[in-house]
């Protein structure tokens, strides 16, 4: 299973292990158990602090548990092979099982650990998702460090049955005590603020608490830490506010068009930007969505910001880089099959789907890759895309071409998604020069039209906007409002490229420092005089 540069890098990773560490595996004669046999001798074998066992009674075969030697209610259960992107969190499991500790906030960890009463999770998710890794990662580090929290984590490709009887059609799906918990991506503080239902109050006091920045920075993709790192090189005390670091670069899988980097992937990239922001001392403020906008009143006074837990911010400049998030079709039947056959990422969701057939709707780049992408995993792709012709590099049109299962369809409106009130089962496309509707047989639709600014939060603000809700700026990243910028897929700039967001963010940093030098506080203005 492990090649000899995979087990030599692991061996150096145990060697954080500071006591044993128990691998209990319930396996059968499948060909599945046989590899995880493979991989758990591989891994013992790499340190004397850990052991390999084969006789467990687990019903979900091949899973197998790793437990804390010290403690034995403390264990995480994976069912299925975590390889791919969950390998990481395979070595995690046994690092923090070993008592390496996490790389995780102090006050998280205390809150893991003051959770009471039982919580038996259940979480699926696919060796292509790069979404879900967080979720395990989220899972496995409470199992591991509370007793009365249990975690087991299944591949869905292995356990194709149970996915079929639990109608799952997105991952990461999480359970807890055998029902729904959420479906999608969750960071382990807002795993904690579900259950923890004064998490929201302490995290608001906690930034409620900070001191007025001199800039701060709305959003963490790309434009926003471009905008942070170069005012924070300046001298200038910054802070980056964001609804999920990273933004949409931890949708983004491949990665080749960034000057200077042949190929990265999204998730790496907003891991590599986050480490970037922290060595430049920028104070980082995760899962703080802001839901309003109060602008100063007047040069060198504080515009104010509200996080949606009820923090206030305060700053002397402000930079908005909120991003954008995919655009829904808004048709009948979206909505109610979401999570149910309709979905928005390829490459987490698509293995789901294997041997189905599905639509993809966008015939932009985004459309056709997804589409090639699945032609590789599901029965027939059928691509449906409004204009008369595809918008797709011309490279990507003739790939998509020569897929013997993928059908295009152009001119064509979809006008509604339709079900059976558990998932969907197929979409009604409208030709838009005859008239003509056309009903198409489907189990699963991937929606991939474009994007929308995250702007609605500041309509009445005095801020100006464009017709499409993006925030106009001028060559500078400048607002019509003093001290306040702008960066990033959030405004006019036509191109919603990275290379372009971290320009743009930087071009918006400096104009920031700017107005900063040229427009003293008001308390300073006084003490000069």
């Amino acid at each position: 299973m492990l090649d000899p540069q995979m087990q030599a890098q692991l061996k150096q990773y145990l060697a954080n292990l500071r006591e044993p560490v128990e691998l209990v595996a319930s396996l059968d004669d499948t060909e599945q158990s046989a590899k995880t046999r493979t991989l758990l001798t591989q891994i013992a074998d790499l340190h004397e602090m850990v052991t390999a066992s084969f006789d467990g009674t687990h019903e979900r075969k091949p899973s197998f548990i790793i437990r804390r030697g010290s403690d034995a209610g403390k264990w995480v259960r994976f069912a299925g092979l975590p390889m791919g992107h969950e390998f990481t969190s395979l070595v995690l499991a046994l690092l923090w099982a070993g008592g390496h500790p996490p790389k995780v906030d102090a006050d998280l960890i205390e809150q893991i650990r003051a959770l009471e009463g039982e919580y038996e999770f259940e979480m699926f998710f696919s060796l292509t998702c790069h979404n879900c890794p967080d979720v395990v990662q989220a899972l496995t580090l409470m199992a591991l460090e509370n007793p009365h929290i249990t975690a087991t984590l299944i591949e869905g490709g292995s356990f194709q049955d149970e996915v079929e009887a639990r109608d799952i059609l997105a991952v990461p799906a999480t359970f807890l005590n055998g029902e729904v918990f959420y479906n999608g991506k969750l960071e382990l503080a807002e795993i904690l603020s579900r259950l923890d239902s004064g998490a929201d109050a302490k995290a608001a006091e906690k930034l409620s608490a900070k001191d007025p920045f001199e800039v701060l920075v709305i959003g963490g993709g790309p434009s926003g830490v471009a905008s942070a790192i170069y005012t924070a090189r300046k001298g200038f005390r910054t802070g980056i506010a964001a609804e999920r670091f990273g933004g949409q670069l931890q949708d983004t899988l491949g990665i080749e068009n960034l000057p200077g980097t042949s190929y990265t992937e999204g998730p790496k990239l907003a891991d590599n930007l986050k480490l970037q922001a922290q060595d430049n001392a920028i104070d980082l403020m995760d899962l703080a969505r802001a839901t309003e906008l109060k602008p100063a009143a007047k040069a060198g006074e504080l515009h104010q910001i509200t996080i949606a837990n009820g923090a206030v911010l305060q700053t002397r400049s402000l930079i908005l880089s909120t991003g954008a998030r995919w655009r829904n079709l808004g048709v009948p039947g979206e909505a109610e099959y979401r999570n149910k056959g309709v979905a928005y990422c390829p490459h987490c969701d698509g293995p789901l789907f294997k041997g189905k057939n599905i639509a993809v709707i966008g015939g932009g780049n985004s459309g056709v890759e997804a589409a090639i992408d699945l032609a590789k995993i599901v029965g027939h792709v059928t691509l449906i895309e409004f204009d008369t012709k595809l918008r797709a590099d011309e490279v990507l049109q003739a790939k998509l071409r020569s897929l013997a299962n993928v059908e295009i369809v152009l001119n064509a409106e979809t006008t509604e998604i339709t079900g059976d009130t558990k998932r969907c089962n197929g979409l009604v496309v409208k030709d838009r020069e005859t008239g003509e509707e056309r009903a198409i047989a489907l189990e699963g639709v991937f929606v991939q039209i474009g994007l929308v600014p995250n702007t609605e939060w500041l309509a009445g603000t005095g801020l100006a906007l464009s017709q499409y809700g993006e925030i106009i700026i001028d060559a500078h990243g400048a607002t019509n409002l003093p001290g306040i910028y702008a960066a990033g897929d959030a405004t006019i700039v036509p191109d919603k490229q990275i290379v372009v967001a971290m320009g743009e963010g930087a071009k918006a940093g400096l104009g920031a420092f700017d107005y900063l030098i040229r427009n003293e506080p008001e308390d300073k203005v006084a003490a000069a005089a």
